[in-house]
């Protein structure tokens, strides 16, 4: 079958091998830069002479300027090419990564992580974008989606762990130069796999561009917001302000979006049921990945008293089912359809949430238990409603959707984490990282725990139900193919 975007469709993933290594090597990169950083924060802030809000700030100006730029970058890959922009965004990752040999100061360091966050935003949604595009079926893209976020999970996993080995013998600075060969081997990759961008296959609407200062304003806002809840607490007016912007921000961004003749991101189009319900399920899934891991890293060590390490181990049943899981998304997905994969799963979410915010401070298993499903379930919403909503797009608007569900995800774990630190700042009097507690102080934490946990419960539940609603308005004629 031919398409706008490639003359023949693969017919198995080994048809398409090259372009899936490329493209599962961007989400690598990706997945590395996200974690790989963070165990070598403390001898960066000595070798650099970097102040505990600058060494915040070289991780969290990558976060905030990938997350930021998503959607507007999307946009400008439907229009102008999503292999022509990812190709462009790989060049600049290998550029400012080589720059990393260069850094002097902590100011250098955060310009780099910069440069790096808008190089991730033009590649990370292109890169599930073009691998739904390189088929026509709907279970070669479950599986080749499979396939690079396992690939990614895989990087997030070992990433602190990698780092901290290398560290022990090469300067901090490899840790980032390893981007370099990385890149070359994906553009080589995507460059000779994956076809050109075919013009006929692009949309010609002239690019929103107060859509998408507002768009990228309003997403940066609010994934600053959550840290300054947690830095500053709740009592502190700047994280409130932060907030509030955010949502002024929103407002304004989908009264433009509704007024605007080119649209950045077409409202009518989010409304779809696969679109709305598949951002639903992220949503929550984002939300309940990092609310729970912020939640049981704190019980582990500071109220069981377990070490860095043993907390380390503790988390070992997620880590598991995150990378292992893969293999049992597509007979799952055979077995029930894609659209009840996908509610189910995050229903399996809300479960675990549901366990540790009414069992987790009775023991460990009921930790493992409640780590286990909400990977789980974390691990099938992340492939199935992923491609539910590129199903629910025109083919091209796929890269823009693509963006849409990771600022989702990056928003609400932001958000999750926001909720559990707000609760605890609030239910916690005293130091919370004093080694010694009260009995009253360790109450206190317990009850924030619970509270916590089924705070969150709660919201991920709200999402998860609406979006269940959602998918049920799926019909014969929403099916792609049928637009």
């Amino acid at each position: 079958m031919t398409t706008a975007f490639q003359q023949t469709s693969p017919r198995s993933l080994r048809e398409a091998w090259v372009a899936l290594a490329g493209l599962s090597a961007v989400f690598l990169v990706e997945m590395l830069d996200t974690s790989i950083l963070t165990v070598a924060l403390p001898t960066i802030g000595r070798q650099l002479h970097a102040s505990t809000t600058a060494l915040q700030w070289v991780t969290g100006a990558y976060a905030v300027v990938f997350g930021g730029l998503m959607l507007a970058s999307g946009a400008v890959a439907d229009r102008y090419g999503p292999r022509r922009v990812m190709l462009a965004g790989l060049l600049l990752l290998g550029a400012a990564s080589l720059a990393t040999a260069a850094v002097g100061t902590a100011g250098q360091l955060i310009a780099v992580r910069v440069a790096m966050g808008v190089a991730a935003a033009m590649t990370t949604p292109g890169s599930m974008a073009l691998a739904f595009r390189l088929f026509d079926d709907d279970r070669l893209r479950v599986r080749a989606t499979t396939l690079i976020s396992t690939v990614g999970l895989a990087g997030l996993a070992v990433g602190p762990t990698a780092g901290g080995f290398v560290l022990a013998a090469a300067p901090w600075q490899v840790l980032l130069l390893v981007n370099v060969p990385i890149a070359g081997l994906a553009f080589l990759a995507v460059r000779s796999g994956v076809a050109p961008d075919v013009p006929a296959g692009l949309h010609r609407d002239p690019v929103d561009v107060a859509g998408a200062m507002l768009g990228t304003a309003t997403i940066m806002l609010a994934l600053v917001a959550p840290t300054l809840f947690v830095d500053r607490g709740a009592g502190s007016w700047l994280p409130w302000a932060g907030t509030v912007a955010a949502g002024a921000g929103a407002v304004l961004f989908v009264l433009r979006e509704r007024s605007a003749r080119h649209p950045l991101l077409d409202l009518r189009l989010v409304a779809h049921p696969l679109v709305s319900s598949g951002l639903a399920f992220k949503a929550a899934a984002g939300l309940a990945t990092a609310g729970l891991g912020y939640l049981v890293t704190l019980q582990l060590q500071l109220d069981w008293g377990w070490t860095p390490a043993l907390a380390a181990l503790g988390m070992l049943p997620q880590v598991v089912v995150l990378i292992a899981g893969g293999a049992f998304i597509s007979p799952f997905v055979r077995r029930v359809g894609l659209e009840r994969a996908g509610w189910l799963s995050a229903a399996a979410v809300v479960a675990g949430l549901a366990v540790y915010g009414l069992l987790g401070r009775f023991g460990y298993g009921w930790v493992a238990l409640a780590l286990v499903l909400v990977a789980a379930g974390m691990r099938v919403v992340g492939v199935v409603a992923g491609v539910n909503v590129l199903r629910g797009l025109p083919k091209n608007r796929t890269t823009i959707g693509a963006a849409l569900t990771d600022t989702a995800t990056e928003v609400t774990s932001g958000a999750g984490i926001a909720v559990t630190g707000t609760i605890l700042a609030a239910l916690f009097t005293g130091d919370l990282a004093t080694s010694q507690w009260s009995a009253e102080q360790t109450a206190q934490f317990r009850e924030a725990v619970t509270i916590g946990g089924l705070a969150l419960t709660v919201v991920a539940a709200a999402l998860v139900g609406w979006g269940i609603a959602r998918s049920r308005r799926v019909t014969a004629r929403d099916a792609p193919g049928t637009r």
